[in-house]
């Protein structure tokens, strides 16, 4: 029988008791990084940077927050139509680029757990971007949906990528305003 030596020992028990990020788009997310760096590292999420870049966002989405962000994947910009995502990266159009962008940023870390508490009795939970838009909850059984106000419906498809100035949710669909 092989014995353990008290410091192997103790560094068994002193791991932390919490789980890894998930991977997302091929790579790890680090809590300790803020938003922008973790999503510059995600193949599925290089649509998203480009338009944070463009739309001047980087340093706002880098800032202490915190913020929960529904990050869109490249599938998500590539099923608007067809040239859609041109238009909103043209210089001209940076205002309602911003628009699209913050209307998929809500204030606060609001895990999963803390949607389904805010859904509750009533079946949804509504939310207010930084755009000054809303977003609204509902679970259908595990499936967290996600609802803009131009109707778009969404599902947080890897939820609590923990950040060091919030979470993110990936999700299938651009979350539309109004």
């Amino acid at each position: 029988m092989k014995s353990i030596t008290l410091s192997a020992l103790i560094a068994l028990v002193a791991v932390p008791a919490f789980a890894a990020n998930p991977m997302v788009g091929g790579a790890a997310m680090f809590e300790e990084k803020n938003i922008v760096e973790n999503a510059v590292n995600s193949a599925d999420h290089t649509t998203l940077v480009a338009a944070v870049k463009a739309a001047g966002l980087v340093e706002a989405l880098q800032s202490a927050g915190p913020f929960t962000v529904f990050a869109p994947v490249n599938d998500a910009f590539a099923a608007l139509p067809a040239g859609t995502v041109d238009t909103l990266l043209k210089p001209e159009n940076k205002d309602m680029l911003t628009k699209v962008l913050t209307a998929h940023v809500v204030a606060g870390d609001l895990k999963l757990a803390d949607l389904r508490a805010k859904v509750g009795k009533d079946g949804f939970a509504n939310l207010q971007t930084l755009s000054g838009d809303a977003l609204s909850v509902k679970f259908k059984g595990d499936n967290a949906m996600i609802y803009s106000e131009s109707r778009n419906i969404g599902t947080i498809t890897i939820a609590d990528v923990d950040q060091s100035n919030g979470v993110i949710h990936v999700v299938n669909t651009v979350l539309v305003p109004k």
